[in-house]
C-alpha cells in the first residue's frame, strides 16, 4: 500500500518490550522496512503509559491488546471475516466487563482466556449459555473456556523450541 501511494517509510508502534515473544509479523516488517522508532529509541511500555497518563490520553490505562492475528493459529489463512469474528467476540467479552483476555479462534472452536478471577465470575454469573450462543451466531461451532486462563503468546504453545 505504501508504494501504490507513494509513502516512502512506514513506520509501527511496537515498543522495546515487543522483543520478549516469538512475533513472525515483526520479522516481515523488518523485512519490507517498517521503521520502529519507539523500539530504536528504547521506549517501553510503562514509559508510553507514563507520558499518556502525563498527557492526560484517555487510553494511558488501557489493556495492552496484541495483533488479532495473534488469535488465529499458525499456518491459517488470516482473513477479514475471520478477524472480524474474533474481534466481535472479544468485544463482547469486554462490553459485560471483563478485561484482559483473548478469544483464540482454533477454526470452528473458540478458546476464551480469561484471568483467574475473571473464570471465577464468568463461571459464577453463569455466562457460559449467552456466551456459546451469541459466538455461535458470531460464526463459532464449539465455545470453550480455557482453565490454563488468560496468557499472551498462547499459539506459540504448539510450536517447538526451533520453529520459535
Amino acid at each position: 500500500m505504501a508504494t501504490a501511494h507513494n509513502i516512502q517509510h512506514t513506520a509501527d508502534g511496537s515498543n522495546l518490550d515487543d522483543g520478549g515473544d516469538f512475533r513472525p509479523g515483526m520479522q516481515a516488517a523488518v523485512e519490507v522496512g517498517v521503521l520502529s522508532p519507539l523500539k530504536e529509541l528504547g521506549v517501553t511500555k510503562a514509559d508510553i503509559r507514563q507520558l499518556s497518563k502525563k498527557l492526560q490520553l484517555p487510553t494511558w490505562d488501557k489493556p495492552a491488546f496484541a495483533c488479532l492475528a495473534t488469535r488465529l493459529p499458525y499456518g491459517e489463512t488470516i482473513t477479514e471475516a475471520g478477524l472480524r469474528r474474533v474481534d466481535r467476540a472479544e468485544q463482547y467479552l469486554l462490553d459485560r466487563g471483563f478485561q484482559q483476555l483473548r478469544v483464540r479462534s482454533h477454526g470452528p472452536l473458540a478458546r476464551i482466556e480469561l484471568r483467574s478471577q475473571d473464570i471465577q465470575r464468568f463461571i459464577g454469573e453463569d455466562h457460559a449459555a449467552a456466551v456459546a450462543q451469541v459466538f455461535q451466531e458470531y460464526g463459532f461451532t464449539y465455545v470453550t473456556l480455557d482453565l490454563s486462563g488468560y496468557r499472551t503468546g498462547s499459539m506459540n504453545e504448539t510450536l517447538s523450541t526451533a520453529e520459535r
